[in-house]
């Protein structure tokens, strides 16, 4: 079993749910076209993968995550499966992502109380430099140090 979630079986589940009046935290693929599916279709979360279930492989395609995010701006957005460390934790947060759902990482972490204490500081860093707004990635040098008033 590969704990993949299947689109079009994910789709009509959340609306049958939905219709029965469930609230509705849709785990989903990494893939746009669903994640927008299942905010159409009412879900109060989307919760895409950022790798497979328990593979602590991290955030596989940032940009694909990045591109939901951009695509369901204030929609709520959980990352998933994948989490293996404090940085992938971070880096989901600093994608503009709501929160994270991380077990594997922590219950197998040799220490899991100190492990789910980083866990919670990367989140907090995460979220705060996404609020901060990091700076555009250019393909070129740039100066930042100001020129003017500089007495040469």
């Amino acid at each position: 079993h590969t704990l993949w979630p299947e689109a079009e079986q994910l789709l009509t589940a959340a609306r049958e749910l939905k219709r029965r009046g469930f609230v509705v935290l849709a785990y989903a693929p990494d893939d746009v076209a669903v994640c927008q599916r299942l905010a159409e279709a009412g879900c109060e979360a989307i919760m895409p993968l950022a790798a497979p279930i328990g593979s602590g492989q991290g955030i596989k395609d940032p940009e694909r995550l990045l591109l939901i995010r951009h695509k369901l701006a204030g929609w709520p957005l959980v990352i998933d499966a994948g989490i293996g460390s404090p940085a992938d934790a971070a880096l989901a947060m600093e994608l503009g992502y709501d929160a994270v759902l991380v077990n594997t990482a922590i219950a197998e972490a040799q220490n899991p109380p100190l492990m789910a204490e980083a866990m919670r500081l990367a989140v907090e860093a995460g979220r705060k430099a996404w609020l901060a707004g990091r700076i555009p990635r250019l393909s070129y040098a740039r100066p930042s140090s100001p020129l003017e008033g500089l007495p040469f």
